[in-house]
C-alpha cells in the first residue's frame, strides 16, 4: 500500500558572508556582475521544491548564530559562502563543526588562483565539501549534492 502522509519541502539555509552584498559592484572583473538576488532567483527558479532561507552578513557572529539555527534542525544542509572569513574565523569553523546537517563551502572565485592567503581555509576540514571557482553554478551544485546527500541519508534508514 502507498505511503499516504504528505511529504515535506526540503529546507536549505544558504548563508553569505561579508562583502557579498555588493556583488555586482564590488571587483566585477573578479566576481562577475550578478548579485547575490541573482543567485538567489537561480536557485529558486531552479529548484523550486525547495525552501530556502537566504543570510548575509558582514558580522561574524551573525553568521555563527545563523549557522546555530542548523542544529537539530529540519535543514537538509547548509550552503555557506564564508567570504573572506572562511581563511581566518575559527569561531566560524566551530559553528560549522557543530552542525548536525552537512555544510558546503562555497567560494565564487578559484581561491587557489587568487592571493596566497585565501588558498587556506580553516573551515573546509570540517565541511562535508567545498565548491570553488565556479561562479553561482557553486551554489546550484551544492544543493544538487545536498538533496542527493539526504536521499541517501534517507534510504539509508
Amino acid at each position: 500500500m502507498p505511503e499516504t502522509r504528505p511529504k515535506t519541502t526540503p529546507k536549505v539555509l544558504v548563508i553569505n558572508g561579508p562583502n557579498l552584498n555588493l556583488l555586482g559592484h564590488r571587483e566585477r572583473d573578479i566576481y562577475g556582475d550578478q548579485t547575490l538576488d541573482d543567485i538567489y532567483a537561480l536557485l529558486t527558479a531552479r529548484f523550486s521544491n525547495i525552501s530556502f532561507h537566504f543570510y548575509q552578513s558582514n558580522s561574524e557572529g551573525e553568521l555563527i548564530d545563523q549557522l546555530q539555527t542548523a542544529i537539530e534542525s529540519d535543514y537538509i544542509g547548509v550552503v555557506l559562502n564564508p567570504g573572506a572569513y572562511g581563511h581566518y574565523s575559527y569561531a566560524l569553523r566551530d559553528a560549522v563543526a557543530a552542525a548536525t546537517v552537512p555544510v558546503i563551502e562555497v567560494h565564487l572565485t578559484n581561491v587557489f588562483r587568487r592571493e596566497p592567503f585565501r588558498a587556506v581555509s580553516v573551515i573546509a576540514p570540517v565541511c562535508w565539501g567545498s565548491i570553488v571557482g565556479l561562479g553561482p553554478l557553486g551554489y546550484v551544485l551544492a544543493v544538487d549534492a545536498l538533496l542527493e546527500k539526504a536521499k541517501v541519508t534517507k534510504s539509508a534508514r
